[in-house]
């Protein structure tokens, strides 16, 4: 009887204690949930970057990484929810559509880590990440305003909203401080988050401004920017690619690509979590914090000149300096 009480006693024990390490997330593997936007992988941009950086740390910390796309932006709060209740370590939501849904839910699950990408959620178990995009487009505003040749130049964004207004903001104002008589085409692909997932209609406003004397687009759509390259290949003008380098896209073409950390930013926050050094709050990644930058390799390197590089890089170095304040708002 003894024997049968101590045996069982044992099995008690190690229920709870198989419990309570379930309860804390330790005796199941680590496991992060990237949370895509409606456009979803495949864009060569926003969302592949996102990938890249959290395959990199799955990989190395060998976690398990779930991939989601929601059919639709009604969708995004019952996944985020779905991911919590089953304790995932580490819920990404990449892009500005997740700031509300996150906001509401991450109350619920004070245990869950989350963070989003592009926007500010609200919350002490939410990291927000954000980016100086206008820091970058400013820089390749300048190199666009320096290879004109019909003094036009444009820009086709995705969804009309502030966030892509920084980026035409940061572009106008580098093409000005080159040549303040510039002109810049600008349109937005919608008003719903549809517009970044839109290549036909990319393509048909980026060929209306192309045959209105654009020789330069900067393409900040999503995958809608994938018509914007056709329309590029199309008319053998020079496009300017974002987030992500898409210079090998079209060489000769892509003039540059303007990279945002997104990449660098879900890498290191898949290694606060794995480290257990997680916080909540706003990190801003810039020019000076090594979160922007625009690309120089073997497939543009042609396109531009040292003089203009070195005209470029003077500007870069007087905004990590804070000499130039680039505005991240439309006038």
């Amino acid at each position: 009887m003894r024997v049968k009480f101590c045996g069982a006693l044992i099995s008690f024990v190690v229920l709870l204690l198989t419990l309570s390490l379930w309860n804390y997330g330790i005796a199941d593997p680590m496991r992060i949930g990237l949370v895509y936007d409606t456009g979803g992988r495949g864009d060569l941009s926003f969302c592949d970057a996102s990938y890249a950086g959290a395959t990199k740390a799955a990989e190395q910390w060998k976690v398990e990484l779930k991939e989601i796309t929601p059919g639709q932006s009604t969708d995004i709060e019952r996944v985020l929810r779905q991911l919590a209740r089953l304790r995932y370590n580490l819920i990404i939501g990449v892009g500005f559509l997740f700031q509300d849904p996150m906001s509401r839910v991450a109350p619920d699950f004070p245990n869950v880590n989350f963070a989003i990408v592009d926007a500010v959620a609200k919350g002490p178990n939410i990291v927000s990440l954000i980016f100086k995009a206008q820091e970058g487009t400013y820089l390749v505003g300048a190199i666009a305003a320096l290879k004109t040749k019909t003094n036009k130049i444009g820009f086709v964004g995705g969804m009309n909203v502030p966030l892509l207004h920084s980026f035409e903001a940061g572009y106008r104002a580098g093409a000005n401080v080159i040549q303040p008589e510039i002109e810049v085409l600008v349109d937005y692909a919608g008003v719903t988050p549809q517009a970044f997932s839109d290549p036909a209609r990319g393509k048909e406003l980026a060929l209306a401004q192309y045959n209105k004397g654009a020789d330069v687009i900067l393409a900040a759509a999503g995958a809608t920017s994938l018509g914007i390259l056709e329309a590029a290949k199309e008319k053998k003008k020079f496009i300017i690619w974002v987030d992500a380098n898409g210079n090998h896209l079209a060489p000769g073409l892509v003039l540059t690509s303007m990279i945002k950390g997104v990449e660098l930013s879900v890498y290191q926050t898949v290694q606060s979590v794995v480290e257990d050094s997680f916080t909540g709050g706003t990190k801003i990644y810039g020019l000076k914090e090594g979160g922007i930058q625009y690309i120089v390799d073997e497939d543009n390197r042609s396109l531009l000149s040292e003089d203009l590089l070195r005209r470029v890089n003077d500007l870069q170095s007087k905004i990590i300096a804070g000499e130039i304040v680039v505005p991240s708002e439309r006038n």
